[in-house]
C-alpha cells in the first residue's frame, strides 16, 4: 500500500515539475532528505515506543509538558555581583522560573580581576567573581534552599562551585539542599570553546572529583551538563553535535567509574546541554535521536534504573543564527529554534534575544526573549500533546538517520580510545573546523541563504539601543572589594588551606572539591585557588593550526574567487596576515574561517596563539614582518585590547602594519575604532570573500604609497 502511495506521489509530483523529478537534497551531516516522505521510511520499532519509557524517544516523562511545561531559565550575568542580582531578581518577578549564571572571561580562565592579562576583560561577557563575596552578594535575597542555579562553568570550576557551596552556607542553607547543575564540562572546552585552564588529564580528575563529591553530600544538585550548544556555536554538523556530545558523556562515566562509584549512584544527575539551530525538524529529531542513543550507552555501561538512562536536557537557541544586519528578524529565528527544542522535549530551556549578534541584551530584548517562552506555553498548544512530532514519517526516518550518523562518529572515537585521546589527537576539533568552513563558504555564495545578510538586505540599517558595560569601572570596583577582603581574612589560616589544596594535586590524593571549599571558607580568591593547582597540573597551550582546501573546494569555478586569487598571485610578494585573537576571549570559529579562507585564496596567514596580550600580539606581528593584522572580537573587549594594539605597534616600529577588526562590534562602535587607527571593521555576517577584498586593497595602497 505504501509502494502504491509513492508511485502516485512520484507521478503527480513529476508532472506538476513539469517533467523533473522530485528533489533529493543533502544535508551537512550527507543525511538524504527525499520530498516526499511515508511509512516505510519509520523504523518498525516507533511503533512501541511510549513517553516515560527506555529509551526515551518521546520523551523522559510520560506526561512531558501535559504535567508540567518546561523550565524558562535566561542565562544571564554582567558587570558586577550587584548588577547581575538586580537582573535576576527583576526577571524572576517577571515570569523566570530558574536562574542561569554567565561569568566573565576572567572568572572562566581561573584569573582574579586585578591579574595584568584580563585588563580588557573584566565583566564584559558576564559577571565578574572573585570572591564568596561576590558570590554571596549575586545570590542576595533569592533562597538557595528554594531556587534552582545552573552556572555555565568549566576551567575555574573548582573554585567557583566552592565559593557557592560556601555561599550557601553563609545564607543558612545546607549543600545537600543546594539545587541545580554546574556545566563541568572541560573536553567540550579543548574542543571548541577554550576557557580551559589546565591539561585535560588533570581537568578529568577535576570532573570525576566534583562527581563524587556531588554524589555524595548534594543529592538535589546536577554536577556536569555535557554540552554540545558550543559545537554547533563553533560550526559543527547537528550529527558532529550530537556524537561529540554523547561521547563526551560516555567518557565522564567511566571517569566516575574510576573512582570506584556505583553507576546509579551518579548517573541520575547527568544532565546535558544543546543548541538549537533554525533547521525545525532537524532539531527537534537531534533531541528525540539523543534520548534514544543515551539510553543505549546508559545500558551498554550496566545501568539498571531508568532514571540513570534518561537524557534530560537544557537547551538554548542558537547564538551563531543571530545576525547583526535586520536584527528584529532575529525575533523570528529564536521563535522557530524555541519551537524545536519544546517539539522535541528539552526540560529547560533558554531564549536568546535578538540583540546578542551586537552586544549584551537590554532589558527590553530580554523581555521578548523571555515572553517567547512565555507565548508558547499558554498560547501555542504545544504543552497540550506529548511528543507531538511522534509518528511523523519525516521527524521519525530524521531521527534515525541522525543516529545512525552519530554512532559512525562515536565509534571514530571510541577506536582512539575515548575522547580524551580524542581530543589531544584533535581530530573532533578538526572535523568542526572544517564544518565551520564548508558552512560559511555555502552563505558567501548564497546557497545558504541568511534573510537581511545574503539576500533580502535592508538599504539602511536601524540603530539599536544596546547595553554597554563599563569595563574600567566594574574592574576597578572589583579590585577594591578583593583587596578588602584579603586584608580582613586570616592569612594563615587561608595560606594553610591553599597549601593543603595544592598537596591535594600533586599528590593525587583527596577530593579537590573538597579542600577548595574550605579554602574558600578562609576567603581564598578564585585567582589563589586557581594557581594553587595550576602549580601542581601546569596551564594548558593549545596548538593553532590552519586548515586548508575548503574554501578552494567550495568555489571551485567561481570566476570572482579567481580574479581575486590571480591579484594575489600577481603581487610581487604576497600579502602576510597575522589573525590574532586578544584577551581571554576564547570563540575562535571567526577566526579560524578567516584564517582558512585567507590561506586558500593565497595570502600569507600565521595564527596567534588563544589568550594573547595586546602586547604579545604586536611583538609578534613586528618579528614575523605582517601587512596585516587581523583582530577576531567576540567578547566586547574590543574598545580597549584592539586600539592598544595600535598604539603599541605604532610605538614599536610597526606603524606601517594595517589593523583590521572583525567579529560582534556594534557599529556605534566603528568610528571609535576607526579614530583608534583601525582601517577596517567587518561586523557580523560580513562575506568573507568580500573582507578579502578588502584587506588587499589595503595592502596594495600601502605599498603603493610606500614606493
Amino acid at each position: 500500500m505504501a509502494n502504491n502511495r509513492k508511485k502516485i506521489w512520484t507521478e503527480l509530483a513529476t508532472k506538476e515539475a513539469k517533467g523533473s523529478k522530485p528533489s533529493v537534497t543533502s544535508t551537512p551531516e550527507d543525511i538524504d532528505i527525499k520530498s516526499f516522505y511515508d511509512v516505510d521510511d519509520v523504523p518498525e520499532s516507533v511503533i512501541d515506543e511510549i513517553p516515560g519509557v527506555a529509551p526515551f524517544t518521546r520523551g523522559v516523562k510520560a506526561s512531558m509538558y501535559t504535567g508540567r511545561p518546561w523550565t524558562i531559565r535566561q542565562y544571564a550575568g554582567f558587570s558586577t555581583a550587584q548588577e547581575s542580582n538586580s537582573f535576576y531578581r527583576r526577571n524572576l518577578a517577571a515570569g523566570q522560573k530558574g536562574l542561569s549564571v554567565a561569568f566573565d572571561l576572567a572568572t572562566h580562565r581561573g584569573y582574579d580581576s586585578d591579574h595584568p592579562r584580563v585588563v580588557g576583560d573584566v565583566g564584559k561577557a558576564g559577571v565578574a567573581i572573585d570572591s564568596v563575596e561576590d558570590m554571596k552578594i549575586l545570590f542576595e535575597g533569592i533562597p538557595l534552599d528554594k531556587m534552582s542555579v545552573s552556572m555555565t562553568m568549566n576551567g575555574a570550576i573548582i573554585p567557583v562551585l566552592a565559593m557557592f557551596i560556601v555561599a550557601g552556607e553563609e545564607q543558612g542553607v545546607n549543600k545537600s539542599v543546594l539545587s541545580g547543575t554546574v556545566q563541568n564540562d572541560i573536553l567540550k572546552e579543548f574542543m571548541v570553546r577554550n576557557t580551559y585552564i589546565y591539561p585535560p588529564e588533570p581537568s578529568m580528575r577535576i570532573v570525576s572529583d566534583i562527581i563524587e563529591y556531588t554524589a555524595l553530600g548534594m543529592p538535589k544538585f546536577n554536577s556536569i551538563s555535557i554540552s554540545g550548544y558550543h559545537m554547533q556555536e563553533a560550526g559543527s554538523t547537528l550529527a558532529q553535535e550530537l556524537a561529540y556530545t554523547l561521547a563526551d558523556g560516555m567518557e565522564y562515566v567511566r571517569a566516575a567509574l574510576s573512582k570506584g562509584l556505583d553507576i546509579d549512584a551518579f548517573a541520575g544527575r547527568l544532565s546535558f546541554f544543546f543548541c538549537i539551530g533554525m533547521n525545525l525538524f532537524m532539531e527537534t529529531a537531534k533531541l528525540r535521536a539523543a534520548r534514544q542513543m543515551w539510553a543505549k550507552i546508559m545500558t551498554d555501561f550496566g545501568a539498571k534504573s531508568d532514571r540513570s538512562k534518561m537524557l534530560r536536557t537544557h537547551c538554548q537557541t542558537s547564538g551563531v543564527s543571530l545576525t547583526e544586519q535586520d536584527p528584529y528578524n532575529n525575533i523570528v529565528r529564536t521563535t522557530i529554534e524555541a519551537m524545536a527544542a519544546t517539539l522535541g522535549g528539552t526540560q529547560s530551556l533558554h531564549t536568546n534575544s535578538f540583540d546578542e549578534a551586537i552586544a549584551l541584551p537590554t532589558e527590553k530584548s530580554a523581555r521578548i526573549a523571555r515572553n517567547t517562552q512565555l507565548i508558547l506555553q499558554h498560547e501555542s498548544g504545544i504543552t497540550d500533546v506529548v511528543d507531538p512530532l511522534g509518528g511523523s514519517y519525516y521527524v521519525e526516518a530524521l531521527t534515525k538517520d541522525l543516529a545512525d550518523k552519530a554512532w559512525e562518529l562515536i565509534e571514530e572515537v571510541e577506536a582512539l580510545g575515548g575522547m580524551t585521546k580524542a581530543v589531544e589527537a584533535g581530530l573532533p576539533k578538526m572535523r568542526i573546523e572544517e564544518a565551520a568552513a564548508f558552512r560559511q563558504a555555502r552563505v558567501d555564495k548564497g546557497e545558504d541563504v541568511i534573510v537581511g545578510v545574503n539576500k533580502y538586505r535592508l538599504e539602511e540599517e536601524d540603530q539599536l539601543e544596546t547595553r554597554e558595560i563599563d569595563n574600567t569601572a566594574v574592574r576597578e570596583s572589583q579590585m577594591a572589594r578583593l583587596d578588602k577582603m584579603k586584608r580582613s581574612r586570616n592569612f594563615s589560616a587561608c595560606n594553610n588551606a591553599l597549601k593543603n589544596l595544592e598537596n591535594a594535586a600533586t599528590s593525587g590524593k583527596g577530593n579537590l572539591l573538597e579542600f577548595a571549599v574550605e579554602a574558600a571558607r578562609h576567603r581564598a580568591s578564585l585567582g589563589e585557588i586557581s594557581d594553587a593547582m595550576e602549580i601542581a597540573f601546569s596551564r594548558h597551550s593549545a596548538t593553532t593550526r590552519v586548515i586548508s582546501g575548503v574554501y578552494e573546494n567550495a568555489y571551485a569555478g567561481d570566476p570572482e574567487y579567481k580574479n581575486l586569487q590571480a591579484r594575489i598571485q600577481d603581487m610581487e610578494q604576497r600579502p602576510h596576515v597575522l589573525v590574532a585573537k586578544v584577551g581571554q576571549d576564547g570563540h575562535d570559529r571567526g577566526a579560524k574561517v578567516i584564517a582558512t579562507a585567507f590561506a586558500d585564496l593565497g595570502f600569507t596567514v600565521d595564527l596567534s596563539d588563544m589568550f594573547e596580550t595586546p602586547e604579545e600580539i604586536a611583538d609578534k606581528a613586528i618579528k614575523l614582518g605582517v601587512d596585516v593584522v587581523g583582530v577576531s572580537s567576540l567578547a566586547a573587549g574590543h574598545k580597549a585590547l584592539i586600539p592598544e594594539i595600535v598604539e603599541l605597534l605604532k610605538v614599536n616600529g610597526g606603524q606601517h602594519i594595517i589593523v583590521v577588526a572583525g567579529g560582534v562590534i556594534p557599529e556605534k562602535d566603528y568610528d571609535f575604532l576607526r579614530e583608534a587607527g583601525v582601517a577596517e571593521v567587518f561586523g557580523p555576517g560580513t562575506n568573507v570573500i568580500d573582507a578579502a577584498n578588502s584587506v588587499l586593497g589595503q595592502v596594495q595602497g600601502l605599498r603603493r604609497n610606500i614606493k
